[in-house]
């Protein structure tokens, strides 16, 4: 069973996609389930996490419509404001859709590395964890101490680091990042994706650019808490989604099968209780 564990879909029309700008050419456009379907079908890929693009709890809901009609979405991560006085009742409420299985802060975003430590934000933490529900830590770098932090005071939540905490590939910089990752790794229970690395790349990157990364990562998490995802259409400014695809299966061939299956799909079930929530018999 294979999956794609972060996917994004979006219809510019809404407006509320800030980053989203007429400048990103091969991204402003509507990207929805017809697009995704085919390429899904080609990989052999029977399901997704459908993962936010937008900070509003109206884009939560629209991902969440959309998982109403498309079978092949298993869940969705969606967005909460964090520090909104009635934040644990919104997030009671979007729990209540049974394919809701996470929540992510856009805190790449966030100027102060240390907001996620706010006091403010500990009711909607503590709601998470109530809820079933997995935090996705869409963090740069500088944010992985403060992590580590959150962790040590939440250390039963169910935490998946985005992207590898985007390294600095481009640039060929491992110090820091390297370290940091394999602290949470070995001290904490966090599951980490193996996504979004080519757009954080050279344009002109190679396999043998991104290795060292993935290495550390397999290194460090292991392939028990490794989870693959494509950040299409995001990706698509890097890399088609064949070739992220034929890029993975490259950097994991010296894996055992079951190690492999792990990472392109048991390990999401678990991270986000699909099982829980969905019947995965046929797929």
């Amino acid at each position: 069973m294979r999956l794609d564990a972060h996917q994004h879909f979006w219809s510019v029309a809404r407006g509320d996609y800030g980053w989203l700008t007429a400048d990103l050419v091969p991204l402003y456009r509507d990207f929805l389930p017809d697009d995704l379907s085919p390429l899904l079908q080609q990989a052999g890929i029977k399901g997704t996490i459908l993962v936010q693009a937008a900070p509003t709890v109206a884009e939560t809901e629209y991902m969440l419509s959309l998982a109403d009609k498309a079978a092949f979405i298993k869940g969705v991560v969606g967005w909460v404001d964090f520090e909104a006085p009635d934040a644990t009742a919104q997030i009671a409420a979007l729990a209540r859709h049974p394919v809701l299985v996470g929540l992510r802060p856009m805190i790449q975003d966030i100027p102060d590395p240390n907001w996620m430590l706010g006091d403010a934000l500990t009711p909607a933490f503590e709601a998470i964890q109530t809820h079933d529900l997995t935090f996705d830590a869409l963090t740069l770098p500088q944010h992985l101490g403060p992590l580590r932090q959150l962790l040590d005071r939440h250390p039963h939540m169910q935490v998946v680091i985005d992207h590898g905490s985007k390294p600095l590939i481009r640039d060929g910089v491992t110090a820091g990042w390297a370290d940091d990752m394999a602290v949470l790794a070995e001290e904490t229970r966090a599951y980490c994706k193996l996504s979004g690395l080519v757009t954080e790349a050279a344009p002109d990157w190679q396999t043998d650019d991104l290795r060292p990364y993935v290495q550390h990562l397999l290194d460090t998490f292991g392939p028990s808490r490794l989870i693959w995802g494509s950040d299409w259409p995001v990706c698509t400014l890097a890399s088609s989604y064949a070739r992220w695809i034929e890029t993975t299966d490259a950097l994991l061939a010296d894996l055992a099968e079951a190690e492999r299956d792990a990472i392109l799909g048991g390990n999401a079930v678990c991270a986000y209780h699909l099982g829980d929530r969905n019947d995965l018999s046929e797929t």
